[in-house]
């Protein structure tokens, strides 16, 4: 059974930087990658980066390059594993949900939208504020 469980939300200041982590497991298709997302109040859900599961390789939507950065590491449990999302200089416009979620054909996260990807977290908030 695939789980994934984002934590890390809260409040971080216009400029701040911010790491968010998604503890997924069940998840290992050598395909496969996860996928970051993030849905605005009254928006929709878009993606902002993409991570594989065989090598850790990372893809940032083009929209979203330089200001997010995306990582993996493995746990000693070869079926469990964490993947990070860092916002490096937090804007007004990133206060959003941010949800990680699975990509079993490791083509569908490319395309920055929610349509196609399989399993989700239930998401952590994060707030932009002084």
């Amino acid at each position: 059974q695939v789980q994934l469980v984002e934590s890390g939300g809260g409040l971080v200041q216009p400029g701040g930087s911010l790491r968010l982590s998604c503890v997924v497991s069940g998840f290992t298709l050598k395909d496969g990658y996860i996928g970051w997302f993030r849905q605005a109040p009254g928006k929709e859900r878009e993606g902002v980066a993409c991570i594989s599961v065989s090598d850790g390789s990372i893809y940032i939507q083009d929209s979203m390059k330089g200001r997010f950065d995306a990582s993996r590491d493995i746990s000693r449990d070869k079926d469990k594993y964490t993947a990070y999302l860092t916002i490096l200089k937090a804007e007004n416009d990133d206060a959003a949900d941010y949800y990680c979620a699975t990509d079993p054909l490791g083509v569908i996260c490319f395309r920055g939208n929610r349509i196609g990807m399989n399993d989700w977290g239930q998401g952590t908030r994060v707030t932009v504020s002084r």
